[in-house]
């Protein structure tokens, strides 16, 4: 019995490790090349005065989402305390204190990224997150089976889940209006109904020339750097700020892509889905291995 015992773990042990060691994958979309006339939206923090129009755009635009009346991109009072992306609000626009002028509020709006290479597509083991070649990162709520390992793979934590719908709950993200106004040749809704022209929308490298021509110009209104110009790889909005990104709750990242770090464990992990069903049939063994060994002791008791 010990030796048959130990030599049917052993080879558990063994079926499991080479199912979970797979074949080594370079990372795909990472490295893949991108097209230089991808779109993208500059955002110019400084001009931001806090109007809310694009939240209110978004809600109108969006079906999906449940509409909120007009009078509530009225009150201020959302800005006493720090909100981010959920999903009934694929963007939110934040106050923060001028710390060199106190007379002076700042803004900034949030969205998601749509980064170059996304973190959401690299992690998603099923393909319901995609990016399009005009920069738009989509969602395929079809494809999608709830694991949420977008949520956690997103360095902007902007990927939120229907926890309140039990039947048919989604990933909530902004989709750069991809299917209701870019696919007819229209911008963003956000970007149309900003009055004060905070969101320039273009090619994202005719975007950064505008970014770097305006620094260049206005030396003591901006900081020397593009908020997603090189962060993570690059994202498709693209941010001018006069304080520190920092203070205003951009995080601060690496240039590299973050699927270049996370792919080949991932693709080794989880390819075909063979290591999963491995360690499944691994575990499923070991229980029938000792039920039957349980059940053997009491028929041994009951003679």
């Amino acid at each position: 019995m010990p030796n048959n015992r130990r030599n049917f773990f052993k080879q558990l042990a063994g079926i499991g490790s080479l199912l979970l060691l797979g074949k080594k994958k370079k990372a795909h979309a990472a490295y893949s090349g991108r097209s230089p006339d991808q779109l993208g939206v500059l955002v110019d923090t400084t001009l931001c005065v806090g109007c809310r129009s694009c939240e209110k755009a978004c809600n109108r635009i969006n079906e999906d989402l449940p509409h909120k009346p007009s009078e509530t991109f009225r009150d201020d009072s959302v800005f006493e305390q720090r909100r981010r992306m959920e999903w009934d609000a694929y963007t939110v626009v934040n106050r923060y204190k001028n710390q060199g002028d106190e007379g002076r509020s700042l803004y900034a709006k949030f969205q998601c990224m749509h980064c170059v290479y996304p973190a959401c597509e690299s992690a998603c083991i099923v393909g319901a997150f995609t990016r399009e070649p005009n920069g738009a990162v989509i969602y395929d709520a079809w494809k999608c089976i709830g694991c949420r390992y977008c949520m956690a793979a997103c360095p902007f934590q902007v990927p939120a889940y229907e926890y309140g719908n039990a039947l048919t709950p989604q990933v909530r993200k902004c989709t750069f209006c991809f299917e209701k106004r870019l696919s007819e040749g229209k911008i963003p809704a956000c970007v149309e109904a900003c009055p004060m022209q905070v969101m320039s929308f273009g090619k994202r490298n005719d975007l950064i020339r505008k970014a770097k021509k305006k620094i260049k110009e206005s030396s003591d209104r901006y900081l020397p750097h593009i908020y997603g110009e090189r962060e993570v790889g690059g994202t498709a909005w693209l941010y001018l700020s006069g304080v520190a990104f920092e203070d205003i709750d951009f995080p601060k990242l690496g240039y590299g892509p973050v699927p270049g770090y996370t792919e080949p464990i991932q693709h080794a992990i989880f390819k075909w889905f063979l290591p999963p069903l491995g360690l499944y049939t691994m575990l499923g063994g070991i229980m029938w291995f000792l039920n039957k060994k349980k059940k053997n002791r009491k028929q041994l008791e009951n003679k």
